[in-house]
Formats: structure tokens, C-alpha cells, sequence
């Protein structure tokens, strides 16, 4: 049986070339990079070129990128990080959407336990965030708004340059999670007009287990951690120089590829939803249907005309080799609604009879064909059964 993997939001396989330039720093290479000896010196240099070629892709001073151990950590160094500063100064309001991902919308929720005020903005039908919304939230007490990229779930890319104009002229700075954005759309933090952004690099074919924040100069933050002098001071722990290595290079190549391969990857979504819309006459797209990312395709199914069960859906599809998903990763394993998809109107049962198709590197023109045939098998199982 053909293995079909549309899941690349989820997680990416390794690319080799990126195994192959890690692959000295796990063994040669191995001194701390805060060892003032030779070894040490050694790895600080390398750590240092990683950290100085991210920064550049995505228009950042070398100085101005922190390393993590992946998106979820930046998301909480980010908005705890902020908003504790801030709070300091009088500055206790921050202000989100409900169509964040869960690493934004639960530090958050966390914040309001310490007195801060969350403003969570609703999205439209679309999923987007409008603008003038974030400026009728604004209040003196502002201190961050944080608003993704892109949705992770249904790809709809948001108007960050628009927001963060908003969101600074209230006196706020600006967060945005791009880890879904980075590598795959431009995603330079002097044009998008942030202040901190989120990024990580198993999502571009780099390793899992770090990612990076960038925070402007200026920008006042406190650590999530005590317990030493690394990253500046502001997350200490031992440096993963060999992750570092593979996650620069990993970036590295996906900037110098992304023109060819975001137009390929547009062509396999669309060739997808033609078909899938020309088949199912009860299929939904969910998502922006231009300002969007070129890879994801969410479908969801009507469930007033087509009552199915999400998860039967799910485990069929596996079952034929094809894997793909209901809505995050992180929340993929729960049986509850995509908060996206109830966010954007639809009712619980039709966002739960819903697929995210999520392409990649490995995916090509024949399995969306193979894709949409045992899709239809498996819906006029599932339709005959009831």
C-alpha cells in the first residue's frame, strides 16, 4: 500500500541536506557554546552563523533572534513575557483572536489569573481579523496584540501589516505566530511591522525541538526562566548548537526554493478543491478563498445534507494509507469541534466531519487522484451504514 502524507503542518520530514550539515555538531563539533575554551569558542562560532543567517532571511539584526526549544515555547515567552513587563508600567491589557492557536489562546487565558485583561477578537466567515476590530479594542492599558500570520487551520493569511499599525499607534506592540508562514510565504518582520514574531523549524524540514523569537531591540520582556546566563540572558539553558545548524539551514533552503515551490504546491490545493467540490456536492472550503497559504486545503462537510462522523472519517482515511487531519496537531487527538472552524459559524457536527489537506515537498499530481477516489469509497460506506 501507497503511503500518501498531507499532514505537513503538522510536521515535516527531515530534509537530508539538512541532516547532513547537523551531522558534525553532534559528534565533531560538541563543545558548549558558553565554555570559554577553544571548544566552546568553536561551537559559539557556529551558533552564532545559524543564528546571524536566520536572522537575515527573515530581515532581523543577529541580535534580535532568541533560540527556543520550539513554537509553543516562543508563543509563552512572547505574551507571558510581554504582558509582565508591561504590567510594570500600568499596561495590562492584551489583545488576541479566537482563531489563534492554542500555544497563544492558553498563555492568555493563563495571564488573566495574574490580572491582565484578554480581549478575544471574533473572526468572520472567512477566519480573518479585521483591522478596524483591533483598533475598537485598543485601550490605554494596551500592551500586546497578538495575531497569527496565517491559521494554521485553514490557511487564511492575516493582515498583520494593517493590525500592527493599528496596534502601535494605541501604544501596543506586536506579536505574530508565523511558524506556519516561514519558508513558505515571505515573512520579514521589518515589512510585516512586528514586534516579536514566532517561528520553528520542523515545520520547514528542520529539526524538531527548536524554534526562535525574534524581539525588536528595545523591547521590553521578561524571562520564562531563571538559571543562567545563555541567549543574552533571556532563555538561559545550554545552547543546541547541532539543532541551530539544521534549523538555519533549513530555512536556508526553503527561502531559495519557496517562488517555485509554493506555486507547485498551489496547483496540487487547487487541482484537490476542484476536485473534491466537483465530487462532493456537500463539501464546504473552509478559509480565504484567495488570501491564503499556498499548501492547505480545509473541507468540511455539511452535516444538514451529510451527517458524518469525523473521526470514522479520519481513521478510514488512515486505514487506506492517506494521512491527513481534522485541525491542529496540538488538539488533533481530542474529539471536540476545531475552535477555528466554531470561530468562523460553522455548527459542531459539520466541524468535526472535516479534513485538513495539508501538501508538501513529497506530494505530487497523483495523489490527489488517489486521494479523491478513496475518499469517495469511503463516504459511500460510511453514507450506506447509516
Amino acid at each position: 500500500m501507497k503511503r500518501i502524507y498531507l499532514d505537513h503542518t503538522a510536521t515535516t520530514p527531515l530534509d537530508p541536506r539538512v541532516l547532513e550539515a547537523m551531522r558534525p555538531y553532534f559528534s565533531d563539533t560538541f563543545g558548549n557554546a558558553s565554555s570559554v575554551h577553544w571548544y566552546g569558542q568553536q561551537a559559539k562560532t557556529v551558533l552564532e552563523g545559524a543564528r546571524e543567517a536566520i536572522a537575515k532571511m527573515i530581515g532581523a539584526h543577529q541580535g534580535e533572534v532568541y533560540f527556543t526549544s520550539g513554537g509553543t515555547e516562543s508563543d509563552n515567552f512572547a505574551i507571558k513575557g510581554v504582558a509582565r513587563a508591561l504590567a510594570r508600567r500600568g499596561k495590562t491589557h492584551v489583545i488576541t483572536s479566537k482563531a489563534e492557536h492554542h500555544a497563544v489562546l492558553d498563555p492568555c487565558e493563563h495571564l488573566v489569573d495574574e490580572g491582565t485583561e484578554v480581549t478575544v477578537l471574533p473572526v468572520d466567515g472567512n477566519g480573518l481579523v479585521n483591522p478596524d476590530q483591533v483598533r475598537g479594542a485598543m485601550t490605554e492599558r494596551a500592551a500586546l496584540v497578538s495575531i497569527m500570520h496565517a491559521n494554521n487551520e485553514v490557511g487564511t493569511i492575516y493582515p498583520v501589516r494593517e493590525i500592527a499599525r493599528v496596534a502601535h499607534e494605541g501604544g501596543a506592540l506586536v506579536h505574530t505566530d508565523a511558524v506556519q508562514t516561514t519558508g513558505k510565504i515571505p515573512a520579514d518582520v521589518r515589512e510585516l511591522g512586528v514586534d516579536l514574531m514566532t517561528i520553528s523549524a520542523h515545520k520547514m524540514y528542520g529539526p524538531k525541538g527548536i524554534g526562535a523569537l525574534y524581539i525588536r531591540k528595545g523591547t521590553e520582556i521578561d524571562s520564562l526562566f531563571q538559571g543562567g546566563g545563555q541567549e543574552r540572558g533571556r532563555r538561559p539553558g545550554t545552547e543546541n548548537v547541532p539543532l541551530a545548524v539544521g534549523f538555519a539551514k533549513a530555512l536556508e533552503l526553503a527561502c531559495s526554493e519557496m517562488g517555485a515551490e509554493s506555486t507547485r504546491l498551489a496547483s496540487l490545493r487547487d487541482l484537490l478543491e476542484k476536485r473534491i467540490s466537483k465530487e462532493f456536492k456537500d463539501a464546504i472550503v473552509n478559509g480565504h478563498p484567495t488570501v491564503r497559504l499556498p499548501h492547505i486545503l480545509n473541507i468540511s462537510f455539511d452535516s444538514r445534507r451529510l451527517p458524518l462522523e469525523g473521526e470514522v472519517l479520519l481513521m478510514n482515511m488512515d486505514l487506506r494509507g492517506i494521512a491527513v487531519t481534522s485541525g491542529s496537531a496540538c488538539t488533533s487527538g481530542s474529539m471536540q469541534p476545531s475552535h477555528v472552524l466554531l470561530a468562523m459559524g460553522r455548527d459542531p457536527k459539520t466541524a468535526r466531519a472535516t479534513l485538513r489537506f495539508a501538501f508538501g515537498r513529497s506530494n505530487m499530481e497523483e495523489d490527489v487522484e488517489v486521494v479523491v477516489e478513496n475518499l469517495k469509497e469511503i463516504l459511500a460506506l460510511m453514507t450506506h451504514a447509516r
